[in-house]
């Protein structure tokens, strides 16, 4: 085809004068086909993914970004491929700058940049991704708005709704590891050159002499260096208390236990056992995780080898058993992965997540048996991490009769590396599905080094930690001061309402963890900084459940019953109607990870004042292991915990350590 132009305007071909050949500034064109006639560029307003809607071209500002989140596409910036990435970390509001800049956030980030509408014509560079459409401009954003269903609705609660923070106790040291004994009292451990120099490392808590300071706090002793050490509840038949590894030299190999003894009120005698010469671990590790595995046995994973060190990217068994198993992907991602995260899976397997990775390793090899997806991160950043040192927390969602779900896994919070902006997102999956993916949530606030705590009624408490920053001293800002409450039972997206805030500072070293009566125990901050104090104060968050004095069911339990076989059926004596039974895992928190957290809602009926519980099927749906039982009431009151014992000991270990200076139950 040849387009036709007036005559005098067309130039002889200098090769044939019986043809034209254009003319100045026009070019005879010539097509094999229908010729395409393409449109001046423009803002993309059909074909868009979801909900989103063209607002215009909105003023951008290099030093005072109005959407907090860039991310820099140099050959796929479209508005579908920007956006889309925008509505799958829970952000409203978008758009294309300068051609391969790609912008994330809120509605709200506009009025707060003070940002306005300006001329059309000021958004004039074409998308790298496509010619056919307009990306901004200078300084200017072509700004898209999600106008469909919103991509997250949180809830703020207020009044009783929003729970609230109680000063407790003062403290006498800042703890590092906090864990709930089977005989009603709390351990503290502290890292040595923290505390006062009189400091004795290790103290119990005794809520029921509160009002006596000095009878509520019971010394303890440890004989080296718990920094950044893990912890576990033991299966054995009386509770007894585990914690593994340390800062430096011997510490790095420790391996103590405290036997709980006394009794709410009154205090106990028995104390932290050690002897690093006789029990150890066969490599010394700094910031291992520990878990009580299906059979029994103890899984300690990772860690490097004390005083910043080098890595030690290997797991072993306790008691010992076998050599050290070296794990290429430990080594390949350190120093991001320590504490990892571990859970043992209802189909056999063994879950772990560390850094921005998970995989499942076989229970009896220890070997790795499937990669899962990598965990998404920040939207404008897959680099994310969520274990120390840019520590996220995480917890195991309720497992329900008849165990038919699979177990999912959650993650909340994190870090970036480089700028280290805090993640302000969960992250759930549920590794045993066939085709396993995150699922990402948006918080309503940026935390890292944050907690969460599991509670009675199947919610979590999420809680402590800054908006800024990782792990490590003097390396977090902007405390987060308010407590979220994630409801597993409403839909997703809509999970999260925020609570009360507190006043206090919950930094690097802060704990959370879950008491007999319900409340959230809450301690420590050491971020070693200036601006922020060193904190001995405890706290306890009091959750919706326990506010305006309801009434609370009264359990009580034979010694008979306490301690069960998989599958068996036991009896406890209630006052009033229960409308639910839970099973929450003893755990022992530190550095946003919550060792040993586990929640199960059993079989149960209940007739004249009795309830009859089923317990769980077996052990890789219910780990061996000890539980605080809650009955809860209609109104959703929990009774005072009574602590059982699911599963038994199978790994013997009531008979370890075999040497005559360390006191064992037996099993």
């Amino acid at each position: 085809m040849v387009l036709a132009l007036p005559l005098t305007l067309i130039a002889t071909c200098a090769g044939n004068s019986a043809e034209k050949c254009g003319a100045g500034g026009r070019m005879s064109i010539y097509s094999n086909a229908t010729l395409q006639v393409y449109q001046p560029p423009a803002p993309q307003k059909t074909g868009l993914n979801g909900s989103w809607v063209y607002q215009g071209c909105l003023l951008d500002n290099a030093e005072h970004r109005t959407f907090p989140y860039q991310l820099i596409l140099p050959n796929n910036n479209t508005a579908n491929n920007c956006l889309q990435s925008c509505q799958a970390f829970g952000y409203g509001a978008g758009g294309m700058e300068y051609a391969n800049e790609c912008y994330c956030g809120d509605v709200a980030n506009i009025a707060a940049a003070g940002a306005t509408l300006m001329p059309e014509s000021d958004c004039d560079a074409v998308c790298t991704g496509n010619a056919s459409y307009i990306c901004g401009g200078g300084g200017r954003i072509s700004y898209y708005e999600w106008t469909g269903t919103p991509l997250n609705s949180w809830t703020f609660a207020s009044g009783n709704a929003a729970g609230q923070y109680q000063f407790l106790i003062g403290g006498v040291i800042i703890p590092l590891i906090a864990s709930p004994g089977v005989n009603g009292k709390v351990t503290f451990l502290e890292k040595w050159g923290t505390g006062p120099p009189n400091s004795t490392g290790a103290y119990e808590l005794d809520l029921n002499l509160l009002n006596n300071f000095t009878a509520a706090w019971r010394p303890m002793h440890v004989q080296t260096d718990i920094f950044c050490a893990g912890g576990l509840t033991l299966p054995d038949k009386v509770g007894r208390q585990i914690n593994i590894g340390g800062w430096a030299n011997d510490a790095t190999y420790g391996i103590r236990f405290y036997w709980p003894d006394g009794s709410p009120g009154v205090w106990g005698q028995n104390d932290w056992q050690e002897n690093v010469n006789e029990v150890s671990l066969q490599t010394g590790r700094w910031y291992p995780t520990p878990m009580i595995m299906a059979n029994g046995s103890i899984l300690v994973v990772g860690g490097e080898e004390g005083s910043n060190g080098a890595p030690v990217p290997s797991l072993e068994l306790l008691p010992k058993t076998g050599p050290v198993i070296f794990c290429d992907w430990l080594e390949r991602t350190d120093p991001y992965n320590l504490y990892p995260y571990l859970a043992v899976l209802p189909s056999g397997g063994i879950f772990v997540a560390y850094y921005n990775e998970a995989r499942i390793l076989d229970e009896v090899t220890l070997q790795t048996k499937k990669v899962l997806p990598n965990i998404p991160g920040a939207v404008n950043n897959f680099l994310g991490g969520r274990t120390y040192p840019f520590e996220g927390t995480a917890v195991l969602m309720p497992q329900h009769y008849p165990y038919t779900d699979n177990l999912v896994a959650m993650i909340c919070g994190g870090s970036t590396p480089g700028p280290e902006v805090a993640l302000d997102n969960c992250v759930s999956i549920a590794p045993d599905d066939p085709n396993p993916k995150w699922t990402v949530e948006r918080m309503p606030s940026k935390r890292v080094i944050s907690c969460m705590t599991a509670l009675p009624d199947g919610t979590y408490l999420i809680l402590n930690g800054g908006q800024q920053g990782r792990a490590g001293f003097g390396l977090s800002t902007e405390p987060n001061h308010n407590a979220i409450l994630y409801n597993p039972s409403q839909p997703v997206n809509s999970r999260m309402t925020s609570m009360a805030n507190t006043t206090i500072d919950r930094l690097y070293h802060s704990e959370a963890v879950l008491l007999d009566d319900g409340r959230v125990l809450v301690s420590g901050s050491d971020p070693e900084d200036t601006r922020f104090a060193q904190e001995y104060r405890v706290e306890v968050f009091v959750p919706p459940y326990l506010m305006g004095n309801p009434t609370r069911p009264v359990v009580t339990i034979a010694s008979s019953q306490k301690d069960w076989a998989y599958s068996q059926t036991y009896q406890i004596t209630v006052s009033g109607t229960v409308s639910k039974i839970s099973l929450l895992g003893a755990v022992s928190s530190t550095h946003g990870n919550t060792m040993g957290q586990r929640t199960l809602f059993p079989q149960f009926s209940c007739s004249g004042g009795t309830c009859s519980i089923t317990a769980p099927p077996n052990a890789h749906i219910c780990p061996p292991g000890w539980f605080q039982l809650f009955a809860i009431n209609a109104a959703g009151t929990p009774s005072v915990a009574l602590w059982v014992r699911i599963g038994g000991d199978p790994a013997g270990l009531g008979n370890w350590p075999n040497f005559p200076d360390f006191n064992v139950p037996g099993v």
